[in-house]
């Protein structure tokens, strides 16, 4: 089976804009606080030639991960995944981005087998500040418990 290769002119690189830059607001390094003094750091970057968007953070008690986004043009939708040095991962199948605003959703389960619905918002609240917040739902949807706010605000 041969595979064409597609060769696209640096100018011309499918995630180079539309809805591939959404999410652009995002981009830098940050300081993370929950409330009160930095708490953590975030770094959020570009890679596959700016087709996947990476934050890697470390917290307070040695607690560190990767978040990873990206869209998709085959559906028009964008997907996430999280994971954590505590063995945790959380995979984001539901999410809208437009300008300045990020919510994603997904299903996990609980320590006791259940299934439980996670939502992440990531909101630019200026050009140097960010917020995003975690909520689960244990009833899909009905309610939502606040389980993480982050306040971001760029180094």
């Amino acid at each position: 089976m041969v595979v064409p290769v597609v060769a696209y002119a640096d100018d011309a690189k499918p995630c180079a804009g539309g809805e591939h830059r959404q999410f652009d607001y995002w981009l830098g390094n940050w300081s993370v606080s929950y409330g009160g003094p930095p708490a953590g750091t975030s770094k959020v970057e570009l890679a596959l030639d700016q087709c996947m968007i990476v934050e890697s953070w470390d917290g307070a008690r040695n607690h560190s991960g990767k978040t990873i986004f990206a869209y998709s043009p085959d559906d028009h939708s964008w997907y996430g995944i999280f994971a954590d040095n505590e063995g945790r991962v959380h995979i984001f199948n539901q999410g809208k981005v437009s300008a300045g605003t990020a919510e994603f959703q997904g299903t996990s389960h609980g320590p006791n087998g259940e299934t439980v619905l996670n939502r992440v918002k990531i909101v630019r609240a200026s050009a140097d500040k960010v917020e995003q917040t975690w909520e689960k739902s244990a009833d899909n949807g009905a309610t939502w418990n606040m389980v993480y706010r982050g306040e971001y605000t760029r180094k």
